[in-house]
């Protein structure tokens, strides 16, 4: 009797606490459901205003750049599969007053000679090969930087090609000396596979979107590496590139907000890039973007709390947070909770329906982008499939390497094998 009276004690305990748990569950669930929808039109919102505001401003549509010139820099290693192609759209670009610097960072392929063949010298125009001992990115930019003549510094990575209007489009944002740099549209250009083509949507929803949405606030946080112009003196007064990081295009976007300036963005610039096309290559790219962005919010923690002395630094160091590693996080663990409570409760509809809501979501958001970008309305399609499985694969691939960053593990950069579909 005094047994059974123990069990059966230890049975509504267990009980209450299985109870509390789902209670628990269902409450953040709600939170997270309502944080993500809310996230989500915000940004919508605040992309159309970026939209109707850059649509009615003259100071854009009246833009003479004749006394802003521009260094256009483009670091590469081991890059001779798609150098070519990257320096033949360059120099297809409108902008007159332009100097191109390829600069080779030790590569052990024929990057150099090949780039080294196309040097000339024009009127303003102009294009040099420079080479240095490897370094690491940072460095060649920097480098670059250096030997540079320009006003303006836009960096582009070697496996991207740019609109030839893309210079024209961004340099007319520096007549705002508040302006310190601005973004660029990134498009895949190798949509050849399922894999290739969620990263295209991607890009355009989950990257250009939201990078659309942040320049309403002047406050883009991460400058991308196809595609970014800069202020050469603001440059200079944060010390120009850092390479104690993963993600030095986060680091020194940061450096900049962190000095008051504006960081915009211009979707109609736009540089295609080479994605990866197979699964282990795009999570060794994920983990190096995550890993970088935790270590450049742990360089610049001290902003977090220090909401005084820079509120635009702290309110960006907190979103990048918030999308780092409370968003995977919660996400996977969302998902978790409710494939249990379905298989539990013998409700196996509601996965669907906690899917279906966020498909719909991804759904009109990619139709919007896909209006607004002119990129492929087939791309729509896939959405159905991104949040089935490519989300997920995504922010497992962020916890992993959040973890990774957490105890310290090691990591190489993990460059990734050109294909050369540009």
């Amino acid at each position: 009797l005094v047994l059974s009276f123990i069990l059966y004690s230890f049975y509504l305990y267990f009980e209450s606490i299985e109870l509390f748990i789902l209670k628990t569950g269902a409450a953040v669930i709600l939170f997270f459901t309502g944080l993500v929808i809310m996230r989500y039109m915000l940004l919508l919102f605040f992309s159309m205003l970026k939209i109707l505001i850059k649509s009615s401003d003259e100071d854009y549509s009246t833009f003479e750049s004749k006394d802003l010139r521009v260094t256009l820099i483009v670091p590469a290693y081991n890059e001779e599969v798609v150098i070519e192609k990257s320096i033949l759209s360059l120099l297809e670009q409108t902008y007159q007053n332009l100097e191109i610097l390829v600069v080779d960072d030790g590569s052990k392929d024929k990057t150099y000679p090949l780039a080294k063949k196309y040097e000339f010298t024009k009127g303003s125009r102009t294009l040099r090969a420079l080479t240095k001992k490897n370094g690491g990115k940072a460095k060649a930019i920097n480098f670059g930087i250096e030997h540079s003549t320009g006003n303006l510094i836009m960096v582009v990575d070697a496996d991207s090609k740019l609109h030839n209007d893309a210079v024209e489009l961004m340099a007319r944002y520096f007549l705002n000396p508040e302006i310190a740099a601005v973004a660029g549209s990134v498009y895949v250009s190798n949509q050849n596979n399922l894999l290739t083509k969620l990263q295209a949507l991607e890009y355009i929803e989950g990257l250009n979107m939201v990078r659309n949405g942040q320049a309403f606030l002047k406050l883009v946080n991460i400058i991308p590496g196809p595609i970014g112009m800069f202020r050469k003196d603001a440059l200079y007064e944060v010390g120009l590139y850092d390479d104690d990081t993963y993600a030095e295009d986060c680091d020194v976007t940061l450096k900049l907000i962190m000095k008051g300036y504006k960081i915009d963005f211009e979707p109609e610039a736009v540089a295609v890039t080479e994605a990866p096309e197979h699964l282990l290559d795009l999570i060794k790219q994920r983990y190096r973007w995550t890993r970088g962005i935790l270590q450049a919010i742990k360089k610049h923690r001290s902003i977090l709390w220090n909401i005084k002395k820079s509120f635009a630094a702290s309110f960006t160091l907190w979103y990048m947070l918030f999308e780092a590693i409370f968003w995977p996080f919660m996400d996977v663990w969302a998902n978790m909770y409710i494939i249990y409570i379905s298989l539990t409760s013998g409700y196996s509809l509601l996965m669907f329906y906690w899917w279906s809501l966020f498909t719909i979501l991804d759904v009109a958001g990619a139709l919007y982008c896909v209006l607004i970008t002119g990129e492929k309305l087939s791309l729509i399609v896939y959405a159905v499939y991104y949040r089935l499985f490519f989300v997920q694969i995504i922010n497992i691939a962020k916890i992993l390497s959040t973890l990774e960053e957490w105890f310290g593990v090691k990591m190489s950069w993990g460059k990734l094998e050109r294909k050369g579909n540009l």
